[in-house]
């Protein structure tokens, strides 16, 4: 009877306590249960989309895009060059080997992207599409079909893309999506929750663009040169950053360097360098950039260009209510002559492998100037751009509207003879110009008076950053200079 009432004794726990243990019972029937059959499904999903892809698009993604990301973090820091590197950083700064690899580790996390394909194809294409069409007219200017029709599947395609909106990133994904998935280097602005967790799965890949770490360049490299022999379609910007002035820069050659400084020449996979010029006739920074030009402009800090966006923000959402929002007019992407890396180095009896440091460097910037200027001949000349340099030519003069044509006219005969994509609207000169000029005086860039127009001196500035995209085609006579 005692030991029948100690058992029959009641025993008493925490409300929380009960709760927990509920919760975790259930958590482990969902895991023995249904998780495996969620991701069966999912997984199910995904390879259906794959199989579309490479079906309708004729998109072959390599291997190494869809590895998982534990494995390529793996094989990063288990490769020998990083290797070697961590044992050199170790003994140079006193360090015991494990600290220095579990640095290296944390680097490899940051830089490696988490790529899904259902993410890429279904929600980003899509949103990519959408926002970018919702903003923009959007066109194809121009594009070498013949010379990309010539890359061979298995090659590796860089695409070398000129610098001037964030908006670069969706406008092009858009436009190749249906060419390849491509992987962009993304500045530290996008490592922020949630962000980040979309750009990787977006495919892209970090970048600490300023560090002097050569430990954590070590690893860039590698995941770079990885990628690059494993035939995955990247995407880059050579300026290293957004035009400030809306001229070109002179290109920054690190990630090109990482590509091409182990390149087999007789390898399977050449690279192949595609040159991709984006204009618009609205950049959303412009005024942004241009405040990084003037060293006396007040700096507006973190909460000041969040109050500048939710400004601009809110004011394009009120014109919407208010039917009275228009497309910021055209954003104009051109694909010049595919450049084999294979055929450049063969000319000239080229091989960066084994070239001294000093030799390649030299090789690389003349390499990247080249490609460079590749970029620079099929930079489009939308509408604000070609009436901008107008304007910008002679700031004091007030033309007429039939004289400002004239001019207008003028230069697209002078661009189309120097080989310049001159985008016109409908094929129709006139309407093209019309475009400009009302984009122009809509913004107040451009005042009108007794039906002449004139620039509005203080806005001299935002005028020469738009004539300054095509000021490379006029030579001495750049824009705004």
């Amino acid at each position: 009877m005692l030991v029948s009432g100690a058992l029959a004794r009641d025993v008493s726990i925490p409300l929380w306590i009960a709760v927990a243990g509920g919760l975790l019972a259930l958590w482990a029937a969902l895991d023995h249960l249904l998780v495996p059959s969620v991701r069966w499904f999912l997984r199910r999903r995904v390879d259906r989309l794959l199989e579309g892809i490479r079906t309708r698009l004729k998109i072959d993604l390599p291997p190494f895009k869809t590895t998982r990301r534990a494995v390529l973090i793996d094989r990063l820091l288990f490769d020998p060059e990083v290797q070697q590197s961590a044992a050199e950083s170790a003994r140079e700064q006193g360090l015991p080997r494990d600290v220095v690899l579990a640095r290296v580790r944390r680097y490899a996390k940051e830089i490696v992207p988490n790529f899904n394909a259902y993410a890429y194809f279904r929600l980003g294409y899509s949103a990519a599409r959408s926002v970018a069409r919702k903003l923009y007219r959007v066109r194809l200017g121009y594009a070498d079909e013949a010379g990309l029709a010539r890359v061979h599947a298995s090659d590796t395609v860089v695409f070398l893309i000129n610098h001037r909106s964030n908006m670069d990133y969706v406008l092009v994904a858009y436009l190749v999506a249906e060419r390849a998935a491509i992987s962009y280097a993304v500045g530290e602005w996008a490592r922020v929750w949630p962000l980040q967790t979309l750009v990787r799965a977006m495919g892209a890949y970090f970048v600490r663009r300023d560090s002097r770490d050569p430990l954590y360049r070590k690893v860039l490299e590698r995941y770079v040169a990885m990628a690059t022999a494993a035939g995955v379609a990247q995407a880059v910007f050579p300026e290293g950053g957004l035009s400030r002035d809306g001229k070109l820069r002179a290109p920054k050659l690190g990630i090109l360097d990482y590509m091409i400084r182990s390149f087999d020449l007789e390898g399977e996979r050449d690279i192949v360098f595609v040159p991709v010029g984006v204009n618009y006739d609205r950049v959303f920074e412009d005024r942004s950039l241009l405040l990084d030009l003037s060293p006396e402009a007040r700096r507006l800090g973190a909460p000041g260009s969040f109050a500048t966006t939710a400004r601009f923000a809110a004011h394009n959402l009120w014109l919407m209510a208010r039917n009275r929002w228009h497309r910021f007019g055209y954003a104009c992407v051109a694909f010049g002559t595919p450049v084999s890396a294979r055929e450049y180095a063969r000319a000239r009896g080229l091989d960066f492998r084994r070239l001294s440091k000093d030799d390649r460097r030299q090789k690389v910037e003349a390499f990247g100037r080249d490609l460079m200027g590749e970029v620079a001949r099929v930079i489009p000349v939308v509408p604000v751009a070609l009436v901008a340099t107008a304007f910008v030519a002679d700031p004091r003069r007030a033309w007429s509207e039939l004289e400002l044509k004239a001019e207008a006219l003028r230069r697209m005969r002078e661009l189309d003879a120097r080989g310049a994509h001159v985008y016109i609207p409908r094929g129709d000169q006139d309407y093209a110009i019309d475009v400009g000029l009302r984009m122009l005086t809509l913004r107040r860039l451009v005042e009108e008076s007794e039906g002449l127009f004139r620039p509005v001196p203080a806005e001299l500035p935002l005028l020469s950053y738009y004539a300054n995209s095509i000021a490379h085609f006029f030579g001495s006579e750049a824009a705004g200079s």
